[in-house]
């Protein structure tokens, strides 16, 4: 933790204000810059120091893509286009308040449910845990093996292997007051209503502390490693990416939901934070073409996204369909039935990103697979 002496301006009234040390990755001068970072939920404005060279970098400004549930240890967010880690408490007061209780685990969906992903996600948004790391995989028997070691004395032993890596899983770490507790019961009831039985059970959470981080060790390596591979087709597909706004209001499980209630398939699925420069070229098409390329930028790079691969036979056309205008406004009076009409704001938090060619199809879940 930074010592307080070198930040006399925290020493500000401490019932309107949380206090963070972030990092930023410089790439230009490739190497990690550190602040200290302020929230005052009272009006949603945040401060940053450049520790290094004890001066303010940013003066008190508003910030609405900015939430307190989004501030925690561990967390990415981003502040005017700038993603910053997390990785502090920027004082004793906003560790107790905002710390004390919040726990990290696993969340897995067994292939047998990868289908009712949206409800799923939902249920995990409504019961008060933030997801903070998504991803649709290919389990090998290898991995399985890992994963299963405490039952390889179990009669079921084989079964289990085989269906755990017969189709995609989704893994998720998500966060909450202590969120290993409550996932110690939680898959029971998810279980209860999506499972099929002691093998094909939907779901699963680890038991303990220790259990949750090796689990999501396995799935999201801390040491760079890419971890099990994506579940990607590449083949009669195209992109959705559910925009950080969406994700952000709670919306994903519901967007999905519609996806899959529409009958697309979801082949694949990461979220991730995506860098301003990679979404400029990303949305290269639009540039030029359309007023609001800059502000599509920056809301594309405003916090973290989930992108999917969707097949169907013609998916960019009929996916692009049923996604509906740009203009949710329009939507809502055209196609009142689609995507924008029913979870977008406005033209550019329209709820999702979807491929417009037919021939970009491919070429965008490459890019961002």
């Amino acid at each position: 933790m930074v010592a307080l002496i070198a930040l006399p301006f925290l020493f500000q009234s401490q019932d309107d204000r949380y206090a963070f040390t972030a990092e930023w990755y410089d790439p230009n001068a490739s190497l990690f810059r550190r602040y200290e970072l302020l929230y005052y939920p009272k009006d949603g404005s945040v401060e940053m120091y450049d520790v290094k060279n004890h001066r303010t970098f940013l003066k008190r400004t508003k910030y609405e893509s900015l939430h307190l549930e989004d501030l925690f240890v561990g967390n990415k967010i981003t502040v005017f286009s700038r993603h910053l880690s997390l990785v502090d408490y920027g004082d004793q007061y906003t560790a107790r308040k905002l710390g004390s209780r919040k726990e990290k685990t696993l969340a897995l969906i067994k292939p047998d449910a990868t289908p009712k992903i949206g409800e799923l996600v939902d249920i995990i948004i409504n019961a008060g845990f933030t997801i903070t790391k998504a991803k649709m995989m290919m389990l090998s028997r290898k991995e399985a093996v890992d994963f299963y070691v405490d039952h390889q004395s179990k009669p079921f032993y084989n079964e289990l292997l085989h269906f755990i890596t017969s189709g995609p899983v989704v893994a998720m770490e998500i966060l909450g007051d202590d969120a290993v507790l409550a996932k110690t019961d939680e898959p029971d009831s998810i279980r209860a209503n999506f499972g099929h039985d002691g093998i094909r059970n939907a779901a699963h959470g680890p038991d303990s502390v220790a259990s949750a981080a090796q689990e999501l060790e396995l799935f999201f390596p801390s040491s760079g490693g890419r971890g099990p591979v994506n579940s990607a087709k590449f083949t009669n597909c195209t992109c959705c990416i559910i925009k950080p706004h969406a994700v952000n209001e709670g919306l994903a499980g519901k967007i999905i939901k519609a996806i899959t209630d529409e009958g697309f398939q979801i082949s694949a699925l990461q979220m991730f934070n995506m860098e301003r420069a990679n979404v400029e070229e990303f949305y290269e098409i639009y540039k030029g073409v359309v007023a609001e390329y800059m502000e599509m930028v920056t809301e594309l790079c405003s916090g973290p996204c989930i992108a999917m691969e969707i097949i169907q036979p013609e998916p960019p056309k009929t996916f692009r369909e049923f996604c509906g205008p740009s203009d949710p406004e329009i939507a809502r009076h055209l196609r009142p039935g689609t995507l924008r009409a029913v979870f977008g704001k406005n033209k550019i938090q329209n709820a999702v990103h979807c491929t417009d060619l037919p021939e970009d199809g491919l070429l965008e879940v490459r890019a961002v697979r």
